[in-house]
């Protein structure tokens, strides 16, 4: 059985998935299956597709259409078809980096322990240079939250075990919303298990103007259930107590945008949530402030 799925959530983005394509053709070893899942595009995502499943690429592709739900939706929606060992996610205006498949596979060969949830390894931009900060040279594993808190910096790629994924909860699917932190499934993983470091490229990144981190703003404004239920989990799990008090703020902000009555009672940090009510509120006004003001500029 191929051991790896490359997973790629796409919406309305024909025109740079062809080079996540490329890269994937590029790779030399093909070990890989290539699940596309499809978030309710309207451009020629479909038809482009259909054309690659043609071609003799020496890797199997596969296409999932849905419905238009957000990016952590398409996620639930891979986990539940992969079948393979592990696997990734390679956003549709990324690239897996050169030779990424068989660094993947040869490290885990080395470094598979059922202590491991998988692999952590290196985002870089399109130039090479690293995403954030690398690993200190004595890392050899940590957890996503670990590496973080001790001083860690940008994006990593997660290479995750299925097995391990999928024993844990799918995000939620709040209705109206469509916007959940991935890291809540991370943040889960990380209580039982560590990740194996790989020191090397995985994934070359170019972050869109269209992108949920460019447009964070309005996400705060337009998904207040998601991220009001992201800062509980949050607080249940916090990084340091200065994190924690951040996180109350923010989610007295999103429970004040979600219209929730009941907030301070249910949430984990009771006294400290009271106590970031006035910084809360002022965090809200500035979303609004903040949220307006990017929807001008892409007009």
């Amino acid at each position: 059985m191929v051991p790896l799925t490359v997973f790629t959530p796409t919406y309305n983005r024909a025109h740079t998935l062809v080079r996540t394509y490329k890269s994937l053709c590029l790779q030399n070893c093909k070990e890989f299956i290539w699940l596309i899942i499809d978030d309710g595009s309207t451009d020629n995502t479909k038809e482009l597709v259909h054309s690659w499943q043609l071609q003799n690429s020496g890797f199997e592709i596969l296409y999932i259409y849905k419905e238009n739900g957000g990016m952590h939706t398409a996620h639930n929606t891979a986990y539940e078809n992969i079948t393979t060992e592990l696997n990734v996610c390679i956003d549709s205006d990324d690239c897996l980096a050169e030779g990424a498949v068989e660094k993947i596979l040869d490290f885990w060969n080395e470094h598979r322990s059922e202590e491991y949830a998988g692999i952590i390894g290196l985002d870089a931009d399109f130039s090479g240079k690293i995403i954030g900060k690398g690993f200190p040279s004595e890392m050899k594993e940590t957890t996503l939250s670990g590496y973080y808190a001790s001083g860690g910096k940008g994006d990593k790629k997660l290479v995750y075990r299925t097995d391990v994924i999928k024993s844990y909860p799918p995000y939620p699917v709040f209705y109206g919303e469509k916007y959940i932190a991935l890291a809540y499934k991370y943040t889960l993983i990380d209580q039982d298990y560590k990740l194996a470091v790989l020191d090397s490229v995985i994934c070359n990144v170019e972050y869109q103007d269209s992108g949920s981190s460019a447009t964070m703003w309005k996400q705060y404004l337009n998904n207040p259930k998601g991220f009001a239920f992201w800062r509980k989990v949050c607080m249940e799990y916090p990084m340091s107590r200065k994190r924690l008090f951040v996180d109350c703020v923010h989610y007295v902000s999103s429970s004040i945008f979600a219209g929730k009555k009941h907030f301070i009672s249910e949430s984990p940090q009771k006294c400290l949530s009271i106590l970031a009510v006035p910084i809360g509120a002022v965090l809200t006004l500035y979303i609004k402030i903040k949220a307006n003001n990017s929807s001008e500029r892409f007009l």
